[in-house]
């Protein structure tokens, strides 16, 4: 195989981004053959973006078996990723699926072992792994120059929508049709590099506050504090309803702090760490000697077409993947703890009872409004 030949199912708001740049050349190892979407009021619209010589389907099982692909993008809506990737994988197609992978951590374990079984390549697109502020603050922590992580907060509200972007889709937050709101949706990004920068808590406090500024059925605004195994602690802010937002990670350790905030980073280097000046200090006040330190960082990254460049590599050479199926899971696992968290009024261990969850979240399911809007496409360039 000299190159991948790329289908796309759904192609709405994200689907449209990965066929522009997969139909631009952006990614060498890659050309767009076929695209899938239900709705076949929207081929039209999608043939003037495709162009002729791209097969577009109505049927994601007709456009797998039909011999023009190899790999495939799943960017429908939550609820649809897990079976369509199941579905692509059983028929031997590598699969690169939208975050977040599924609505619950149960979902995305059997498409591991899909993927395992079928021996195909499974990626998910956390196209804000290979952002070169976020390799390098992982570059600070694995090589120790932050020292013993104490504390991380990430207060993430620049996710600004509006009634009227909810109302451009039937399955926008409701229970039924996404299974979350702005931990589903918005932020998979921010708890994915959570996780992978600090590590998975061992237990978390969360307080989600459903439909509380805009006329929907899931959360809109989140406030969550974790607890890890060697005594840091984190926290966690989000909503949908503030603006200015912020986006503003801090991650304290013994020997630092670091700070992500505007496209920047921030390091504050002590001289020595904090455990040390503690135990030799008898002056009362007084602290470490701390240097502010200029750190070399190539320009803010966060293209979709650098993971799907990886995924082809994965592919073509038996590269490793920057996202691979099984870290789908870990994100999914904090906002599945913290829905848990709110709807059971308490602490939650980790791992969680993921049967308790799935009853709780069918239950919201049950009671779920269907909602009458005509769907809309929204332009989603440039977005995370």
């Amino acid at each position: 195989m000299e190159s991948v030949r790329f289908g796309i199912i759904g192609v709405g708001n994200i689907g449209t981004v990965h066929a522009r740049y997969l139909l631009a050349g952006t990614v060498k190892d890659a050309r767009l053959t076929a695209v899938c979407d239900i709705d076949d009021k929207k081929h039209d619209a999608i043939r003037q973006i495709v162009g002729e010589q791209v097969d577009i389907f109505s049927s994601a099982y007709d456009m797998l078996r039909s011999g023009l692909i190899d790999a495939v993008i799943v960017a429908t809506p939550h609820y649809d990723h897990p079976s369509l990737s199941i579905l692509a994988m059983q028929n031997g197609i590598h699969t690169l699926c939208e975050k977040p992978a599924g609505v619950y951590t149960a979902q995305v374990k059997e498409m591991n072992a899909c993927a395992r079984e079928c021996d195909v390549v499974f990626g998910i697109m956390y196209n804000q792994r290979p952002n070169p502020l976020y390799q390098k603050v992982k570059d600070l922590i694995d090589s120790g120059e932050l020292g013993d992580i104490r504390r991380s907060n990430w207060i993430i509200t620049n996710w600004y929508r509006s009634q009227s972007y909810y109302n451009s889709g039937g399955w926008r937050a409701t229970w039924k049709g996404e299974g979350g709101g702005v931990l589903l949706n918005q932020d998979p990004h921010q708890l994915d590099l959570w996780q992978w920068l600090v590590g998975m808590p061992v237990r978390l406090r969360a307080f989600c506050q459903f439909g509380k500024h805009r006329q929907i059925e899931v959360e809109d605004e989140v406030t969550a504090y974790a607890e890890y195994a060697n005594g840091a602690t984190g926290v966690f802010i989000t909503t949908v309803a503030e603006t200015p937002g912020t986006n503003r990670l801090e991650i304290a350790g013994t020997r630092g702090k670091i700070v992500v905030e505007e496209g920047q980073l921030r390091f504050w280097r002590l001289r020595e760490s904090e455990d040390a000046f503690n135990a030799r200090w008898q002056n009362g006040f007084g602290e470490p000697e701390c240097w502010e330190v200029t750190l070399p960082v190539a320009a803010e990254c966060s293209e979709h077409h650098v993971i799907t460049a990886n995924f082809c590599a994965a592919i073509l050479h038996g590269s490793p993947l920057i996202a691979p199926g099984l870290e789908g899971i870990r994100g999914l696992t904090l906002s599945n703890a913290m829905h848990l968290s709110t709807w059971t009024d308490g602490w939650v261990d980790l791992p969680f009872d993921e049967q308790q969850f799935k009853q709780l979240l069918d239950e919201r399911i049950a009671a779920s409004v269907e909602k009458h809007v005509e769907s809309r496409t929204l332009d989603a360039s440039g977005t995370w």
